[in-house]
């Protein structure tokens, strides 16, 4: 069960408390009657003790009465009027009324549980049921087999200021005894016949003499003794003073309560008399009028007995008129009806102070301690005295007990044994009445052990005599005490409740007491946490015979099944929907429709499809009748929306609903257009595209691809695009990107950044797709979609909207006329439901006229959530989604771009030619052109800087065409040697029109317009040249053309137009370059030195059968310091041609650049050197060779360590070293490939490069394939820092190249002169760019036999070691003896040279490669 305010304790002691008449005088009435009270009411706020009580038993123990609360009402006299077992229709409509006007509160506690996976909001308390509950207990009649609800006592008030008070009293005491004696009245019912009469003398302060109230007082307690009498002080404040004084009313939260219960005896008994001397009932009438107006008001039906089904629709088609004349009436009731006393605008206790306050609790308890408690604890023993002397025992009832618990226990008869003897009746002075009276007076004040004993001693009597009411009650009564006994109780015994239950239906017909048994029961079994018995007594109790009653039940039982231990939350959403159902039979639709919410959140969503649609239906339809169309919208929408299990003629049905809940609506198509739900728009999904759609192919011409609602979008592609954006604007400012770059976004998506306002042009169209989708079964038609939107700075008349339906998703269109801000707010359209189920198509838009709705869909489309902050990740807020918000700028200009000639496929290293055209289609001047790609490699517009002038100028066939700058062979030339050296600055391509921008805009080039702009309407046609990708495969090519209006300072700076390309590259040659030093020095250059070049080329063409072979038709190079000198092995007169699987190697001698070709204004500057193969020379230092060289994506110096010139320091060494081993040459091979397409042959060109960077390691125009890295332990430990590198010394062994200078043989007469002395010059040659020393000895290394075998008996002479020190590249020759005793040959290839840097102290000398052993042949003559 739901959670209630009271303990089960608290509730059952509030049920039955002692009961207190009254009995005022009319000057008594009069002074209460200024606090618009009577003098019951003015007490009730203070009839709960606050302190303990005491009585005592029998056996004089004493015991404690806790927090006691005593019931005081007026006397009312009314006829005898047999009561029944059921309630009467009055006591019906009070109870519907009293659940009608509780209803759950806004923003009421919620109870969330979670049960599996079920998070259920449930309500933490049920105030309707705990009203019913209250009112149903204050309305049961006075019953003559109990007496808990019989008085006890009878308050006699007088006011002080009579004339004679005493008389007074005495007339009131007269009055009392005659209604409760005189056989006329048989209600009030009083407990005993010796009542209780308390007398108390009201004093009012305001006007009364104090020492005449002190003095009659006195006479008073002379009289009736000092517990019998009170004197009670009140209205000590005037209703003129004190009127800031802000005094509490703690009377109107019982007032409402004591209306309920005077309608209830109202209602219950019939026509009443009430004392002349008590406050008319008048005043309650209105109350309960208005309530029953209430009820109306809300749709609850009167007539609770109504067998109309609760999910029938009571639309005013059904009921004409019922409602609103219901409504009428309650109208005319409120305006009608005036009236005073305990409305809720009347304050209470205006008289009264807090002192008053006071002496009202102080009375209330003095009466109850006094008075009341010694009355019952007399009686207690009285009755204790008779029962003892009747029964003939000797001692008390205690001992009485034990024995009856202690022997032998009589076996009790089934209740279908006994006969029904509801009827009997015992005689007031009946010795089992008077131990039912003992009972309920020990049960009144909290003796429940006695208590207990009382009853379970009555129930034995009664069922002996067969009185089935008089056990019942006792059983009820018995169970109640045994489960209120403090210390250790005895077990709940349930058995007693559910036989007290059975007798009270079943056999006594009684199902009120019935039901009253059942509440306790309930309560108690709660308390225990057995909630399977709780809601199984629960359901027991539900019938056909009050719909309100099985209501509240049936949900009392569902709450029971949520709060066990495992909650069942099945049987709580089943019998929830049981509730909801019994709700509406009982005309409570407003608790039927919330029983049917809270159910819904169980079957959401968790497959029960059809039960789902059934309690939306329900919902639906309850919500239409209680005026709530927005509910009554939802819940159509959920069965609308969801995958519904529905056939389609069931979902057409729906439909039909559906657009009949708008349809009535009403007021809602007056001040604005409803928003519909169907079909569901995915706003998240909507699309918004900027500018014209770009015009498609025009025969050999391809137009550029750009941006288009048909294209998927791509993350990875974009952030490229970005990137791409990001360099030409960076470019375009000097190299440094505007605070205010943000880049263009042509088609906005989800996917894309939408915090910032999009820019879109005046006069270029915006295209919005949204994305349908259509839940239903059934077709829906959509006809007179528009956009709706609204334009902040100047309103125009709106374009009419082209819409194009593509599939599940429509593309309007807006054509903005004028700068501002405009926001697209949603979309409007008619929706209309096919006229039968079964037909896909409409025949006419007038047969679903009638049908139709004018709505709108509003796109509200969510940001993305942030995650910057720390408050941002804690919580969950979103950012702003500005797609829909474009700004409208001023006129920008618009490019197009075509293609010719723009090839698909090309062989690895391939060079063709195209032509790009460029027009500009607004009506805005464009510059500042410039283009940015991913693969810059791919193709150059040309250098400006330099002409070319035999370059073909019009694109025609390849044959006898060539796109290089080419020029006839001299006639003597040889082939294979040098025909042409160029000296060409990286600027030449790099700063001009159609150049790089350095390392940082290496991907951006500048394309050359005529006068530097384009007109509106101008076009004008550029040569492309392109270069095949290195590698094969299927590239993806972008191309971002970026360009700027005439006129700077706008809100768009700038536009870009997109463009990819897919081109399948096929291998074609492989080239592998190797540099090797030279041991020759060369006799005429000085320092300059030489190496020779190894180029090995081989055919890799294997896919393109087309392709028959391949000619080498010339080798370039490119360096700063070194040339390729000439081809030691040239082909004889004709190229080199390879087939497929051929290869060649070609061998150069490579030379330092001649001191005239490197002077210091010319250090950047490269020196291209072409050596020619056959009779044609391609000059490579012109577009578009020397182009694509310097676009190559790794230039080989770029791998040169800086800082490696002399005297860079300690960190420097390492480049020093390697530098001695390092070479800067670029190698250029250019070949012609020929094709046979369509029975002609094609000649193709192309150009590879190879970059040589370290003597001895072979460099390759081929990427090498990465090898997959090994795994590598991962260390959790900070590494050291790495030390400082130093040289190896296979680096240190190549700082001096040596060589021997001597004769071939030499002739010597060892006869005339036993000692040949030879002489013999070491040449030193220093590699490296610092000062070295050197050592060089002269010794033998060993004296073995065998080195003595190698050197034979030769030796040198003179100075055998010598240091050395040598400059940069510096040349030294030292002169040397050898001395010889025998002819022979001998090798004078053992001089030892060791040498490191002059600079480095620290660093030993290291043993220098030596050169080829030198053979000498002695002769002996």
């Amino acid at each position: 069960m739901a959670q209630c305010v009271q303990s089960v304790q608290e509730f059952i002691q509030d049920s039955f408390v002692p009961m207190v008449a009254v009995l005022c005088s009319e000057d008594a009435e009069k002074i209460t009657r200024k606090n618009n009270l009577n003098f019951s009411e003015l007490l009730r706020p203070f009839c709960r003790l606050t302190s303990e009580g005491h009585v005592r038993d029998p056996n004089n123990q004493v015991q404690v009465v806790k927090n006691l609360r005593i019931s005081v009402n007026n006397v009312v006299t009314r006829p005898s009027v047999p009561t029944s077992g059921v309630h009467s229709p009055a006591q019906r409509r009070l109870l519907s009324a009293v659940v009608s006007a509780s209803q759950p509160a806004e923003g009421g506690v919620a109870n969330v549980i979670t049960a599996g996976d079920y998070d259920l909001n449930i309500s933490a308390t049920t105030p309707w049921f705990e009203a019913y509950r209250e009112s149903f207990l204050q309305s049961m009649p006075a019953s003559d087999h109990e007496f808990l609800n019989h008085y006890l006592a009878c308050l006699l008030v007088v006011s002080s200021s009579e004339a004679v008070p005493v008389e007074q009293f005495h007339k009131l005491s007269q009055e009392q005894h005659m209604i409760q004696h005189n056989g006329e009245y048989t209600n009030p019912k009083w407990f005993i016949p010796n009542t209780l009469k308390y007398y108390v003398l009201l004093h009012d302060m305001s006007q009364g003499d104090e020492q005449r109230a002190d003095s009659v007082y006195e006479d008073m307690k002379q009289r009736y003794g000092c517990q019998g009498c009170y004197l009670l002080k009140i209205n000590s404040r005037t209703a003129a003073a004190g009127t800031d004084e802000q005094i509490p009313d703690p009377w109107s939260q019982y007032l409402n309560k004591s209306s309920l219960q005077k309608q209830a005896e109202g209602w219950r008994d019939g026509p009443s008399m009430e004392s002349p001397n008590s406050l008319g009932t008048h005043l309650y009438i209105v109350d309960i009028v208005l309530l029953i107006m209430f009820c109306l008001s809300d749709g609850v039906s009167v007539n609770s007995l109504d067998n109309t089904h609760p999910l029938q629709l009571e639309t005013a088609i059904d009921m004409p008129g019922s409602l609103d004349s219901l409504r009428a009436i309650a109208a005319e009731t409120k305006t009608t009806t005036v009236y005073t006393g305990v409305a809720a605008g009347t304050s209470h206790g205006t008289c009264l102070t807090l002192n008053d306050h006071n002496r009202l609790r102080l009375f209330i308890q003095e009466f109850t301690f006094r008075g009341l408690l010694p009355h019952i604890e007399k009686n207690i023993r009285q009755l204790n005295d008779q029962l003892v002397s009747r029964k003939g025992l000797s001692r008390s009832l205690f001992s009485v007990t034990k024995k009856l618990f202690g022997g032998g226990k009589v076996p009790e008869k089934s209740i279908a044994e006994l006969k029904n003897t509801s009827g009997l009746l015992y005689h007031p002075e009946a010795p089992e009445l008077q131990i039912r009276k003992m009972a309920d007076l020990c049960f009144l004040v909290q003796h429940y052990e006695l208590a207990y004993s009382c009853y379970h001693t009555a129930k034995k009597d009664f069922l002996s005599d067969q009185a089935m009411l008089y056990a019942a009650g006792a059983l009820e009564m018995a169970a109640v005490s045994a489960f209120l006994q403090g210390g250790a109780p005895r077990p709940y015994p349930a058995h007693y409740m559910d036989t007290a239950i059975q007798t009270y239906r079943d056999v006594c017909k009684n199902k009120v007491l019935a039901e009253r048994c059942a509440l306790f029961s309930a309560e108690v079994l709660k308390s225990q946490a057995k909630y399977s018995d709780a809601a199984t007594l629960l359901i027991k109790m539900t019938s056909e015979d009050s719909d309100l009653c099985s209501a509240l039940l049936l949900e009392q039982a569902a709450h029971c099944f949520i709060n066990m231990r495992n909650p069942m939350v099945r049987k709580f959403a089943f019998h929830m929907i049981l509730a909801g159902h019994r709700f509406s039979k009982a005309g409570q639709k407003r608790h039927a429709l919330r029983c049917y919410c809270q159910a819904m959140q169980v079957y959401k969503g968790k497959g029960w499809s059809l039960a789902e649609d059934h309690i939306n239906f329900t919902i639906g339809r309850q919500s239409f009748t209680l005026r709530q169309p927005e509910n009554a919208v939802l819940a159509f929408r959920h069965i609308l929306t969801n995958d519904s299990q529905q056939t389609a003629t069931q979902q057409g049905a729906f439909l039909r609903e559906y657009l009949y809940v708008y349809r009535n609506v009403p007021g809602v198509c007056e001040v604005a257009l409803p928003q519909l739900t169907l079909p569901c728009i995915n706003s998240s999904a909507t699309r918004v595209y900027f500018g014209h759609e770009r015009r498609l192919a025009e025969g050999e011409k391809q137009a550029a691809t750009h941006v288009s609602l048909d294209q998927e979008f791509d993350q990875d592609l974009a952030a490229v695009w970005q990137d791409l954006e990001e360099q030409v604007v960076a470019a375009a400012n000097r190299g440094v990107v505007p605070s205010t770059f943000y880049p263009t976004q042509c088609c906005l998506n989800s996917q894309t950044d939408n915090l910032h306002f999009p820019l879109a042009v005046v006069e270029e169209p915006i295209i919005v797709e949204v994305a349908f989708r259509n839940p239903l079964k059934v077709p829906l038609v959509l006809s007179d979609l528009s956009l709706l939107w609204k334009f902040t700075f100047k309103d125009f008349s709106r374009p009419q909207p082209q819409d194009i339906m593509v599939g599940d998703a429509a593309r309007l269109k807006l054509l903005p006329r004028q700068t501002g801000q405009l926001t697209i707010l949603g979309l409007v359209y008619n929706l209309a439901s096919t006229p039968s189920t079964g037909d896909s198509t409409i025949n006419s838009p007038s047969a679903t006229a009638g049908t139709s709705v004018r709505g709108r869909q509003d796109l509200e489309i969510q940001g993305p959530r942030l995650n910057q902050s720390k408050e941002e990740k804690t919580s969950v807020s979103h950012g702003p989604d500005r797609r829909l918000d474009p700004t409208i700028t001023p006129p920008m200009p618009l490019l197009e771009v075509f293609f010719l000639q723009f090839p698909t496929a090309l062989l690895c290293g391939e060079i063709r030619k195209a032509y790009v055209e460029f027009c500009n289609v607004s009506h805005v001047p464009l510059c500042g052109l410039r283009v940015a790609s991913t693969h810059p490699d791919f193709f150059t517009f040309g250098s400006s800087s330099l002409a070319t002038p035999l370059t073909p100028l019009s694109p025609t066939s390849f044959e006898n065409c060539s796109a290089y700058k080419t020029l006839a062979t001299p006639p003597g030339a040889t082939p294979g040697s040098v025909t042409a050296v160029t000296l060409v600055s990286a600027a030449d391509f790099g700063s001009g029109g159609g150049g790089v921008f350095g390392t940082g805009g290496k991907r951006i080039a500048e394309i050359p317009l005529g006068e530097g702009t384009l007109t509106p309407g101008e076009s004008t046609q550029l040569p492309l040249w392109l270069r095949g990708p290195d590698q094969e495969g299927v590239h993806e090519i972008n191309f971002l053309f970026y360009y700027e209006g005439a006129e700077k300072g706008g809100k768009i700076s700038h536009r870009v137009l997109r463009h990819t390309v897919f081109i399948c590259a096929s291998r074609s040659l492989s080239v592998r370059a190797t540099a090797c030093r030279s041991n020759t020095l060369p006799e005429e250059e000085g320092r300059n030195g030489s190496m020779l070049v190894f180029v090995d080329v081989e055919n890799i063409n294997t896919s393109e059968a087309g392709v028959r072979e391949f000619h080498i038709a010339q080798v370039s190079s490119s360096s700063k310091q070194w040339r390729l000198h000439k081809c030691i092995n040239p082909a004889e007169n004709k190229d080199c041609k390879l087939t497929t699987r051929e290869r060649g190697k070609l061998c150069f001698r490579a030379t330092r650049c001649k001191p005239h070709e490197a002077t210091s204004k010319s250090l950047e500057k490269y020196t291209f050197a072409d050596l020619s193969l056959g009779n044609e020379q391609i000059i490579s230092s012109t577009t578009p060779c020397a182009d694509f060289f310097f676009r190559r994506c790794q230039p080989s110096e770029s791998w040169r360590p800086q800082g490696a010139g002399p005297g860079g320091g300690t960190e420097d060494i390492t480049g020093v070293v390697r530098k001695c081993n390092e070479v800067d040459l670029d190698i250029i091979v250019l070949w012609k490939a020929f094709v046979v397409e369509d029975n002609k042959q094609v000649i193709l060109e192309g150009q590879l490069h190879v970059a040589l960077q370290t003597i001895g390691k072979e460099a390759c125009s081929l990427r090498q394939k990465e090898e997959a890295q090994e795994m590598v332990l991962l260390k959790f430990k900070p590494e050291l820092p790495p030390p400082m590198t130093r040289p190896s010394m296979e680096q240190l062994s190549h700082l001096i190249k040596t060589n021997l200078h001597y004769p071939e043989s030499y002739s010597h007469s060892f006869v005339q002169k036993s000692l040949c002395m030879v002489p013999v010059i070491l040449t030193l040659s220093n590699c490296s760019l610092a000062q070295v020393d050197a050592i060089i000895d002269l010794r033998h290394k060993t004296t073995s036999p065998e080195s003595l075998e190698v050197h034979g008996s030769f030796t040198w002479l003179g100075q055998t070691q010598y240091k050395l020190q040598l400059r940069a590249q510096e040349v030294m020759r030292l002169p040397l003896r050898a001395g010889f005793l025998h002819a022979g040959v001998y090798n004078l290839g053992t001089p030892r040279v060791f040498a490191k840097l002059a600079d480095q102290g620290a660093m030993c000398e290291t043993s220098q490669q030596t050169a080829t052993p030198g053979l000498i042949i002695i002769n002996s003559t």
